[in-house]
């Protein structure tokens, strides 16, 4: 059983590297880039900061927060249905995007470890819950399974996930 838990945190721990690897990040040598920062630096998440841009988020997500973003690559907004993601950065459409955007953000800084074998209901900077699985093989945050965690940023963490969350508002 020791044997079982130590190989499987260290599974556990290369599949992290691996993931923040994967996503262009430098977290683990210990850059701090803030959120934004971050988020561009890897080109994962042009949509995505385009999206914050438009909804005027870009001066919230770079203050102090500390946050924890839940963020959707390039592909979780390509696989939106045709035409959703200009339609939401129409200037008209602002207040859906920041609904959209805010579902994604929880106040606070929350790791890996402080969820791992639990499930929960994680309030949102958008006033919504988001249900959080972390007691299977795969992290899941409603619908989306987290595809790289823990990503350190100077003002909270971000946490890659694969599909766009949409707040049922």
């Amino acid at each position: 059983m020791k044997f079982y838990k130590l190989f499987t945190s260290k599974i556990a721990a290369i599949t992290l590297a691996l993931g923040l690897a994967a996503f262009g990040t430098n977290s683990l040598a210990g850059s701090q880039a803030d959120i934004v920062d971050t988020a561009v630096s890897t080109g994962k998440f042009n949509t995505l900061v385009a999206a914050v841009k438009a909804a005027d988020l870009v001066g919230t997500l770079k203050s102090d927060g500390p946050f924890t973003v839940f963020a959707p690559t390039d592909a979780a907004f390509d696989a939106l249905p045709a035409g959703t993601v200009e339609m939401l950065l129409k200037p008209e459409n602002k207040d859906k995007l920041v609904q959209i955007l805010t579902y994604h953000v929880m106040a606070g800084k929350v790791l890996s470890k402080d969820i791992a074998g639990k499930e929960m209901m994680a309030p949102t900077v958008e006033g919504s819950k988001l249900n959080v699985n972390a007691t299977g093989s795969a992290v899941m945050i409603n619908n989306a399974k987290v595809v790289g965690a823990d990503v350190m940023t100077s003002n909270g963490v971000i946490h890659v996930i694969d599909t766009v969350l949409l707040p049922k508002k």
